[in-house]
């Protein structure tokens, strides 16, 4: 998101909600990369049924997280539309999680913000790589991994560009510097809002529709999932294939 100083709603004083929707926020991203460690060591380890459930649950979150991210970018496309020469603009619950978060350093504006965006992106990210961690025990090809892994790395790449956005406030350079303020080099105005509200509202829009995708074939595919995470002496699942006959999908690394 834009940013940039001077934006609507942006005001210093902080409620305790704003402190708790902050604390919510870090809260949230914490534990959801926790539950990744949980399932990559899970998946080292005997069969257990229960990361199976653990792993549902951390892609259902991840999925509810990036849906309120993305409204977020959704919204402030629409406004930009509305008011394209106007400064950039975030919802109000986005100005008050950015308002509790800024807390951190009240002497940068819009540190609050670029922590926000950062931590949506992250959670965004464990949903994607819990995905990856489901199918973990399935051999053969499985759509729902292959569009996983397509949007653990764009969005991994979109999240080191926040990495970047965020540090270089916190370090305190005047303006963020990443590929969407075009390293600073766009000076302050309608053409750096217009670039960075753009370059990320399509950035999520692309990584939304990857994790749609993948969420759908995951559906598809889930029973042979899910067995792949039961008891060996079942038998594994067969899918139907899209042009051929059926299809058996192995569970793989059982001991």
């Amino acid at each position: 998101m834009p940013g940039m100083t001077g934006m609507p709603g942006m005001e210093s004083t902080v409620s305790t909600a704003d402190t708790l929707g902050a604390v919510f926020i870090i809260a949230w991203a914490v534990a959801m990369w926790a539950a990744v460690a949980v399932l990559a060591v899970g998946n080292r380890r005997s069969v257990r049924p229960w990361v199976y459930k653990f792993a549902v649950a951390l892609i259902g979150i991840g999925v509810v997280g990036q849906v309120g991210h993305f409204q977020e970018h959704v919204a402030q496309a629409a406004y930009w539309i509305a008011h394209p020469y106007d400064p950039a603009w975030m919802t109000p619950w986005g100005n008050s999680f950015s308002r509790g978060l800024g807390q951190i350093d009240p002497s940068k504006p819009s540190l609050g913000m670029e922590i926000l965006h950062l931590a949506g992106n992250f959670i965004f990210l464990a949903g994607l790589v819990g995905i990856v961690q489901i199918t973990h025990r399935v051999t053969g090809e499985l759509k729902s991994r292959k569009w996983a892994r397509m949007g653990v790395w764009m969005q991994g790449i979109h999240g080191l560009e926040h990495i970047v956005l965020t540090a270089s406030i916190a370090l305190g350079a005047s303006r963020a510097i990443g590929l969407s303020t075009w390293f600073g080099a766009i000076e302050p105005g309608p053409a750096l809002v217009t670039y960075r509200v753009w370059w990320h509202f399509v950035a999520n829009a692309v990584g939304t529709v990857i994790l749609g995708i993948s969420v759908y074939h995951l559906w598809k595919e889930k029973r042979a999932v899910k067995a792949s995470f039961a008891p060996v002496e079942e038998a594994p699942a067969v899918l139907p294939a899209e042009d051929g006959p059926a299809r058996t999908l192995e569970p793989a690394g059982r001991p």
